[in-house]
């Protein structure tokens, strides 16, 4: 039955039939030959050339002969191309930039994105490096002698990065660049503008916006982007901040998708396609470049190696502040080239791009957040809540002045920060940010007043995207985080009884140095521990450290307990006996404030120096 069931063609068709009616024309003629003839048979016989003639005829022909193509008909037209969604890829005139670049000076300071060098500096020149530095903390008198236009030489993303086409359709969206600035320098500010202009094709770049946060450069800027005809200046008459400033150019915008930089980057070549081309894929992806590093005292431009394989991706600590860590191993199997996006549970906030209607949709900024500082955490946990993603582009590769410290002052100083930090905290963070607040004294007094501003359109907008919960964060977005005890058996600082001064982990401990004796300020920092229900002292505002057994003083270490599959170590373990000692159940010793080192030593309830408390 199989046989019956193959698909027979026409040509094998034709053939049988052929065959079949010339054997039944020779047995008719045998039987004519030996019987008597009749009429209608004898007729048949005489036509049986003719007939032959026919069929090998229509056999020879059938799909053998080429025949002459068909005219179309006077009604119907060939199809033609929807111009609206044109076929095939772009190609590199298509995508070619705004403002071609000035011929280069090899030998020009800073040439190819090189080390600024220069040998001999006058007394004059060495005072306004000096000044320069205090101003704007990276090395103004270097970036002022850089060209505008600096080239930073071959491209050297990875192969596949420069093979990367992008298709017609659908087409890739226009772009408005937004970049806020105060007190910026000159150079580093026009660079930026010239390195966009540069560097993005002309079809894609609606406009760029400046926004000025506070009346800076006024005429002299006014007069130099008139030149340079889709830059606009946008300004705020007072200082409000960034997330105000950004949301003035985001309302002005006319492209699709809203690229937002700071106001001391260089853009690489090719950086701004692969962003806008994931978007296209996906909607709701929050993209940022991959960021290289712009030396802020040569203004050497650290490119990227064709070899290299993304390596970065965000993260945040348990005192809210943003940070690098390196991509899981799992996830970087996931990814077959560097053409694919990487997931990132935060970004850094300074350099993205967003659809504009996503941009509206998710909730832009809460701008009642005031100035700067934890609005990128607080867009992070949002954007993941309510249904998109944040995603690092590592074929797109913008270079950023990372400066040591803020020049900037706060006009009502640093508690601006903790008051954005509890907002986001109280909207986005459930139960979890009592981890916060025990971390931040500060942060959890003002909580606590409910001095942080009305938050009822954020909880609004929570409940109308219908948002998950910051547990389903930590489960599927970010589930290496290390997530300290909800609940604690202890926690704050740790007083000496004999001294009165509390345990201190001193200026930039990462781990690997010994804890020092301070006197006890209650204000958390460096004197923030907690006691685990696995026995450990952590001291975990940002790094995960724990109180450490060496060998010639109590040390903080790296905690080895970081989550699944890993365990305490026995040189981490205490306990407090009745006497408020501090015991290590491995050594059997109790911790000792001797010759101002805190150390082992044998256990003794009636010394003073022994004996801690919970401050």
């Amino acid at each position: 039955m199989r046989l019956f069931r193959r698909r027979v063609s026409p040509i094998k068709l034709a053939l049988l039939g052929g065959a079949l009616f010339l054997v039944v024309l020779v047995v008719l003629q045998r039987d004519v030959n030996t019987q008597q003839q009749e009429t209608w048979l004898r007729d048949l016989v005489e036509k049986r050339d003719q007939v032959l003639v026919m069929v090998k005829g229509a056999v020879n022909n059938l799909g053998f002969q080429i025949g002459a193509p068909l005219a179309p008909d006077a009604e119907q037209q060939p199809p033609t191309q929807d111009v609206r969604c044109p076929s095939g890829f772009y190609s590199r005139a298509e995508l070619g930039p705004v403002l071609e670049r000035p011929p280069q000076d090899p030998q020009g300071y800073g040439a190819d994105g090189k080390v600024f060098q220069k040998d001999q500096m006058s007394e004059a020149e060495e005072k306004e490096k000096a000044e320069g530095l205090t101003r704007h903390c990276f090395n103004q008198f270097a970036s002022d002698r850089i060209s505008l236009s600096r080239s930073l030489g071959e491209d050297t993303r990875p192969p596949e990065c420069l093979e990367q086409k992008f298709r017609r359709c659908p087409p890739l969206p226009t772009t408005s660049v937004i970049i806020v600035f105060h007190n910026e320098a000159w150079s580093t500010l026009l660079r930026t503008v010239y390195s966009v202009l540069h560097t993005s094709p002309a079809s894609l770049l609606t406009e760029i916006i400046m926004v000025d946060d506070a009346k800076h450069l006024h005429s002299k800027l006014d007069e130099f982007v008139r030149q340079l005809k889709i830059v606009r200046v946008l300004r705020q008459r007072e200082r409000k901040g960034l997330i105000t400033a950004r949301l003035l150019g985001a309302s002005e915008a006319r492209g699709e998708i809203l690229t937002f930089l700071d106001a001391h980057c260089e853009c690489f070549h090719g950086w701004l396609e692969p962003l806008l081309a994931r978007i296209v894929e996906e909607p709701t992806a929050v993209v940022s470049p991959d960021i290289a590093s712009i030396d802020m005292n040569t203004f050497r431009f650290n490119k990227p190696v064709a070899t290299s394989h993304a390596f970065n991706r965000g993260s945040f600590d348990w005192g809210l502040s943003f940070g690098w860590e390196t991509i899981p191993e799992d996830a970087k199997k996931k990814r077959l080239d560097e053409t694919y996006p990487v997931k990132t549970p935060t970004f850094a906030g300074g350099l993205f791009s967003i659809s504009q209607e996503y941009f509206q949709h998710i909730g832009t900024y809460d701008d009642k957040m005031e100035i700067w500082g934890g609005e990128n955490v607080e867009m992070s946990f949002r954007v993941w809540q309510c249904g998109g993603q944040l995603e690092i582009i590592p074929c797109s590769v913008v270079g950023h002045v990372f400066r040591s410290k803020s020049p900037h002052t706060f006009p009502k100083g640093t508690e601006v920060i903790t008051r954005n930090q509890v907002r986001l905290a109280e909207v986005w963070m459930d139960e979890y940010k009592h981890i916060f607040y025990r971390r931040n004294k500060n942060a959890g007094n003002m909580a606590a007043q409910h001095k942080f501003g009305d938050i009822s359109e954020r909880l609004r907008l929570r409940d109308t995207l219908q948002c998950k919960n910051f547990t389903w964060f930590l489960t599927n977005i970010y589930p290496e985080v290390f997530v300290p005890d909800l609940h604690p058996k202890q926690f704050g600082a740790i007083q000496n009884t004999g001294s009165h001064t509390c345990l201190d982990a001193g200026e930039n401990n990462k781990g690997g140095k010994p804890v020092i004796m301070y006197g006890c300020h209650n204000m958390g920092g460096n004197q923030f521990f907690e006691y685990t229900a696995y026995k450990e002292l952590r001291h975990n505002i940002a790094d995960e450290l724990c109180l450490n057994v060496n060998p010639d003083a109590i040390h903080l270490e790296p905690c080895q307990r970081k989550g699944k599959g890993t365990a305490v170590s026995p040189q981490q373990q205490w306990e407090m006996t009745e006497e408020k000692l501090w015991r290590n159940p491995t050594s059997g010793q109790c911790l000792e404030l001797k010759d101002n080192k805190v150390k082992l030593e044998q256990c003794n309830k009636e010394n003073v120096y022994q004996h801690w408390d919970w401050s």
